[in-house]
């Protein structure tokens, strides 16, 4: 999930109180295909700030893997971050519950332009939100207008602000969610504009719970951890704790010039559920990436309607998104097709070329880190 606080656009900040350690290596990739990564290792290393002590990434290419890592794992044990970390992936979590959902529109179990209400009744309803006027399609690509539930001022204290540290264990339901959305009036008239909703997909995730008859959660993993093999990928519910190997996250609850750094590794990853709750590391996220835009994943007719687009708004021009899944352009127009994702004390972006055969997963343990350069590195460096 996409959670960010409004003071400074970015979730937290991240003060690094300890000497960066740069650790870096090609581990599975031939000689031949260190070179061009070179570039790559070189972004990575010029993204770690304050806000950013680690980075861990995997490329895949025609030479195969490359895995490195730079940076500071643990801030108090000055160790270096992991080439093979696990981390929470935040809004890449939106791809996996998009992939299921047009699964089920390839089954014939739903269609795009059923609306909410058929599935959801009475769910999104209150001050002008209308589920009967939105359809799935505007669910997952962000023109249904429904407010961002991560917009809620009584959220935003007591998920970014410094309350967060006694309610980073806290249970949130889906139903808990959507209700303090409807507390607010929609931002605009379903498919007359374009605004990131983190509600979109806990609604999203509800419609493959109604459908199914079984929680989003066991639906992702029968329908596309499994069958890909993805052994570092979890959808881990109310588990505050991270698999092994795993860095610290950090980040900052306040603007406060003297705000104190955290360590805030461990969360109920229930306060970005559908929206954002899934646990992976970059290898994994390739794959995953790698085997949607082969169509390993979704029919032909479901991945062309996962990749149509709508612009992002006259705020960001040229910007687009599809259902789930966005194309970003790099410095050398190079297209990748994928998604970011921003939790506490974690930045990433993943995604693969249209027909799959260069890819990139990238995290940072820290809001602060530009993943933006590390793209662009990768797919238009020359070592």
């Amino acid at each position: 999930m996409t959670v960010r606080g409004r003071r400074a656009g970015v979730t937290v900040a991240l003060a690094v109180t300890a000497a960066m350690t740069v650790t870096a290596g090609a581990y599975a990739a031939p000689a031949s295909g260190e070179g061009q990564h070179r570039a790559t290792l070189r972004a990575m290393k010029a993204a770690l700030n304050e806000d950013a002590p680690g980075v861990t990434a995997q490329a895949r290419d025609r030479h195969g893997p490359w895995n490195a890592a730079a940076g500071t794992g643990d801030l108090a044990r000055h160790t270096p971050r992991g080439a093979h970390d696990h981390y929470r992936v935040g809004s890449i979590t939106k791809t996996f519950v998009a992939t299921v959902l047009l699964q089920l529109e390839a089954e014939g179990r739903l269609d795009l332009d059923d609306t909410v209400g058929k599935w959801l009744p009475g769910v999104v309803e209150g001050n002008g939100h209308d589920g009967d006027r939105i359809t799935v399609r505007q669910i997952l690509n962000h023109t249904s207008g429904v407010f961002d539930v991560m917009s809620d001022d009584e959220v935003q204290r007591t998920v970014f602000g410094e309350e967060f540290l006694d309610h980073r264990y806290d249970t949130w339901t889906p139903e808990q969610q959507i209700a303090i959305a409807m507390r607010h009036k929609p931002d605009f008239a379903p498919g007359t504009g374009w605004k990131y909703s983190n509600t979109n997909y806990v609604i999203a995730g509800q419609l493959i719970e109604r459908i199914t008859g079984k929680p989003y959660a066991k639906e992702i993993r029968q329908r596309v951890i499994k069958p890909l093999g993805l052994r570092a990928t979890s959808v881990p519910g109310t588990d505050p704790t991270m698999p092994a190997p795993s860095s610290r996250a950090y980040t900052k609850l306040s603007d406060a010039p003297d705000a104190k750094n955290h360590d805030v590794t461990e969360l109920n990853p229930t306060v970005a559920g559908a929206a954002g709750g899934m646990i992976s590391n970059s290898a994994d996220l390739n794959r995953f990436y790698t085997a949607l835009l082969r169509g390993r994943l979704l029919p032909a007719k479901q991945l062309a309607e996962m990749k149509t687009t709508v612009p992002k708004g006259e705020d960001r021009p040229g910007q687009r998104y599809g259902l789930g899944l966005e194309p970003f352009r790099t410095e050398c127009g190079t297209v990748v097709w994928g998604h970011g994702g921003d939790i506490h004390g974690s930045a990433s972006g993943a995604g693969a070329t249209a027909d799959g055969r260069h890819a990139l997963a990238v995290n940072f343990n820290g809001p602060g880190g530009e993943v933006g350069p590390v793209l662009d590195a990768e797919f238009c460096g020359k070592g």
